[in-house]
């Protein structure tokens, strides 16, 4: 699987539990950790580790394993590293207080099209 296709598919499974403001950031040429960041949130602790859940049960049955994970009892902020792409979720006050699209405002935002399949990178 090409790196910007399990970006894609993960950016697709957070929305199937109806995140909030999914965003998927092409941060390759600006770090050295990750080629991609997906950034999400949820209304609620409970759903922050709902979303979580479900996105590591399937990206298991993609049979991509999580590196590191980090967050996920309090719910506030959970990280998941799946390598070239760093997941972090987060409870909506939370996500607002860290601002990390703020801090990574230099880097391309990717967006889907119509069948999800590829992505179109607009700045």
């Amino acid at each position: 699987m090409q790196v910007l296709d399990k970006a894609l598919l993960c950016l697709s499974i957070v929305k199937e539990r109806k995140a909030i403001d999914p965003v998927l950031l092409e941060v390759e040429k600006l770090s050295s950790i990750t080629d991609y960041f997906l950034i999400a949130s949820g209304n609620s602790i409970r759903q922050v580790q709902a979303i979580t859940r479900h996105l590591k049960k399937r990206l298991d049955e993609e049979d991509l394993k999580v590196y590191g994970s980090e967050g996920e009892q309090e719910g506030h902020w959970v990280l998941l590293d799946y390598n070239d792409v760093v997941i972090h979720i987060f409870y909506q006050p939370d996500r607002e207080l860290y601002d990390l699209e703020g801090l990574w405002i230099e880097a391309p935002r990717i967006e889907p099209d119509e069948d999800g399949v590829s992505g179109l990178i607009s700045e």
